[in-house]
């Protein structure tokens, strides 16, 4: 069965325990995600919740975490440019790629190891 209303709502990724601080450097401070309110309910497991475009970014603790390497989560923005100015000055290793018609990407890797896609239409 077809469900063609469907939309993502938010996408879970894993840190290691108390780096919560590390991980708004990175997603909110150099990326442009803004935090938003965890629920009372749910506030209590650790992690944090993002804003991230129309959907959201929730980033949860692991005890037992392990990067993803290859499985990533990817990003439309507006700015590829800039945001690649910006991880490259926060010593961010990006690995440009063009095999994706239509589009312009770079991979990239979260100070926890977390692989991620930053993408933007070719002009």
């Amino acid at each position: 069965m077809e469900n063609r209303d469907a939309a993502l709502h938010h996408v879970q990724i894993t840190i290691p325990p108390d780096r919560e601080d590390m991980a708004r450097e990175f997603y909110c401070e150099t990326v442009g995600f803004r935090e938003v309110g965890k629920p009372a309910s749910l506030a209590e497991q650790g992690g944090l919740w993002l804003s991230a475009g129309s959907g959201e970014l929730h980033i949860g603790i692991d005890e037992r975490f392990l990067p993803g390497s290859r499985a990533h989560v990817a990003f439309l923005v507006s700015d590829l440019e800039g945001l690649a100015s910006r991880l490259a000055a926060g010593m961010y290793e990006l690995y440009w790629d063009n095999a994706l018609p239509g589009f312009r990407r770079f991979f990239v890797t979260d100070p926890f190891g977390n692989r991620l896609e930053f993408l933007t239409p070719a002009a």
